[in-house]
């Protein structure tokens, strides 16, 4: 290497990025314990800004755009240096890109279910999905709280931070929004421009704005929604003494088309009854004629004959004597 071209690498004429991919948020321009020579060119594209840090503190940052950099465009850095007007020597600082295009498509999400208050069912343990985008707007602040002195930093390294945010806030929007579970489908935008409201504080510590946030699903756990739909499928029933009186309607043709006719209409008829007048008096609250309690057997089955209710163990009915398989 001759010694032209050593003197050559030891300045820098001309400062620029180029990103070579998506998700990097700040970049250290490679100084190679160079020197930038005075009256460089510093370039900062659309979508970029950059700072100067001399000696460990931040000084000028620059807007796109491009830049002579001399005593006039670097005010802070010449106070830090002790610059007069005619200094016009190299000098050391390191250079920070940041980018500030949006970062689209961010997704959260509930590891595990949150529990959160619900006006209808006292307590739940609910999920929640979605996405969301931000941009950063403010270099200096990212720098001091997130990126510090990486080379590159991206992101990745930002996410699980940014969800946790997420997840903190959560449960208090959802008790603060008023909207039960059972409505919360109809009014997950409102929901979600909540939680904006609630997190758009929490990025700026970063030095970042959040732009749009979603709630793309809320869900409850397996065992909770399946007691949510069995309590859906009782309020389907409606009224439960015309719901037995059904059932019992629709084992006439299959009592009519067994072995035996009529009898074992009649059988498949009393059976129904029977059934019916049982699940009408446990809908009653288990009150027979007269208003006293109802005193059926602990174990009871019915007769398969006539339809009267029989104990468990008994192999012949008592009302008809029909054996019992």
């Amino acid at each position: 290497m001759s010694l032209g071209e050593f003197l050559k690498k030891q300045f820098i004429d001309v400062i620029q990025w180029t990103e070579d991919g998506d998700g990097i948020l700040a970049y250290r321009y490679p100084m190679r314990d160079m020197e930038i020579q005075y009256g460089a060119q510093l370039t900062v594209r659309e979508s970029q800004m950059a700072l100067f840090v001399n000696e460990g503190k931040a000084a000028d940052t620059f807007g796109p755009g491009l830049y002579k950099l001399e005593t006039r465009t670097l005010p802070l850095l010449t106070n830090l240096m002790n610059w007069d007007k005619l200094f016009q020597s190299p000098f050391k600082s390191d250079v920070y890109f940041f980018s500030t295009r949006t970062q689209t498509d961010q997704k959260w999400g509930t590891q595990q279910p949150i529990t959160v208050r619900d006006k209808d069912f006292g307590m739940v343990r609910l999920r929640g999905f979605g996405i969301y985008s931000y941009h950063l707007t403010q270099p200096l602040t990212f720098h001091q709280k997130v990126s510090g002195t990486r080379d590159v930093y991206a992101v990745p390294d930002l996410e699980g931070q940014l969800r946790s945010t997420i997840l903190a806030r959560f449960a208090d929007a959802f008790a603060q929004s008023g909207v039960p579970f059972l409505d919360m489908a109809a009014n997950q935008g409102m929901l979600a421009d909540k939680l904006k409201q609630a997190l758009s504080p929490a990025f700026a510590e970063y030095g970042l704005t959040l732009d749009t946030f979603a709630v793309e699903s809320l869900s409850l756990p397996d065992e909770l929604q399946k007691k949510l739909d069995e309590r859906i499928g009782m309020n389907m029933i409606g009224n439960m003494q015309q719901y037995a009186q059904y059932e019992a309607a629709q084992s006439m043709p299959i009592a009519a088309a067994n072995e035996g006719g009529g009898a074992g209409l009649g059988a498949g008829l009393g059976a129904g009854m029977a059934m019916g007048k049982a699940m009408a008096d446990a809908v009653a609250g288990g009150v027979g004629a007269g208003g006293a309690p109802n005193a059926a057997p602990a174990e009871t089955r019915f007769c398969i004959a006539c339809g009267k209710p029989i104990p468990h163990s008994s192999k012949f009915c008592p009302e008809c004597g029909g054996a019992q398989n």
